[in-house]
């Protein structure tokens, strides 16, 4: 089923009328979410993804994640203004960075942010099932 015939069951109903094929199999009153379940399940599209969270890729998949916390900490950290009042040097500027480091591994850890399981399921080509 096309998302453009769905659609136009739920335009202007004064303006537009559905196509002819779907007044057939949609009965006035189906809901959006009810079609697409119905289309999905039509489809052949029940299998669950599963993520493996003791294999290697998803290991990868998690350093990617926080990899890219990092790379946001670390512009997030660079719009801050120093005022000089404290003179930070190398071992300052590593200190920092390590704390950054700690952080995106927190984050990655606790903050839910999804990303790890996104590649996951795209690497295992399992993305887009229910």
């Amino acid at each position: 089923m096309k998302l453009e015939s769905i659609s136009a069951l739920y335009i202007d109903t004064d303006r537009f009328t559905p196509a002819p094929a779907l007044e057939k199999t949609v009965k006035a009153g189906t809901t959006f979410s009810a079609l697409l379940e119905k289309e999905s399940s039509e489809s052949g599209t029940t299998e669950k993804p599963v993520i493996d969270k003791t294999d290697k890729l998803y290991e990868q998949c998690e350093a990617l994640e926080t990899f890219l916390i990092k790379n946001l900490l670390n512009s997030m950290r660079s719009t801050i203004q120093k005022t000089g009042l404290i003179d930070e040097g190398f071992a300052g500027k590593m200190y920092e960075d390590m704390l950054y480091d700690e952080y995106a591994k927190d984050f990655s850890k606790n903050a839910d942010f999804g990303l790890a399981e996104l590649a996951y399921l795209e690497l295992t080509q399992q993305r887009g099932k229910k």
